[in-house]
């Protein structure tokens, strides 16, 4: 089976790449997790509510949702953070994709994973001169990201695909149950840094929409 694929591209400065991911990533995770399962001795179960959370974010005019769950953002911060710090690196050349990835497995003990679902971001660092242009970049980069998650919104209600309900014996197969909150699909983060590039035609029309704005 091919995963289905959905590939985000945008412009931000350095100190916005860890949110504008965050707020992609974690909206796509409050539609893929679900409650706590809870088993009966019948074989049936409920399943359990996921609370939920507003991120208002500091460098970008935005405010996301989030699964409450103090855990899940600390993994997905860590691997955001691993990223953004190698894509602002010295050695890094401010270009980069990460992707969050979800799969199951056929067995407990078979390494490898079958993915349905990838949702991919791709991140070019832009350097703005001045706080006027850094608060336009701010206003734009918002409304992109909400129209973004508008749009993972709309995906979400489609029939797609989606692994099939587990037994009991099985939900580790399909969901991942460390996490004492919420229970998401099973998912990873990958990430590259790409190499040097002359400049691509996103970061040039980001940087004309500022001048244009600040022109009016």
């Amino acid at each position: 089976m091919n995963a289905r694929s959905q590939i985000f591209e945008l412009t931000v400065e350095g100190r916005q790449a860890d949110e504008a991911v965050a707020s992609i990533f974690h909206t796509v995770l409050f539609h893929r997790s679900l409650g706590k399962f809870l088993y009966n001795n019948e074989g049936s179960y409920s399943v359990g509510t996921v609370g939920y959370t507003d991120v208002d974010c500091d460098f970008i005019d935005l405010t996301y949702v989030c699964c409450t769950s103090a855990s899940l953002d600390q993994t997905i911060k860590k691997e955001i953070s691993c990223f953004s710090e190698q894509l602002r690196g010295n050695e890094g050349t401010g270009i980069g994709q990460i992707s969050l990835e979800f799969f199951s497995k056929e067995t407990k003990s078979m390494q490898e994973c079958t993915p349905w679902e990838v949702w991919t971001v791709r991140l070019e660092l832009i350097t703005l001169n001045n706080e006027g242009e850094r608060q336009v970049c701010q206003e734009k980069v918002g409304e992109l990201l909400t129209d973004k998650i508008l749009y993972i919104t709309e995906v979400m209600n489609r029939h797609d695909y989606l692994p099939k309900m587990p037994s009991q014996s099985e939900l580790d197969l399909i969901f991942d149950t460390s996490y004492p909150e919420v229970q998401p699909y099973l998912f990873k983060v990958n990430y590259s840094i790409s190499g040097p590039s002359a400049g691509t035609s996103v970061g040039s029309t980001m940087k004309k929409l500022i001048k244009e704005t600040l022109a009016l």
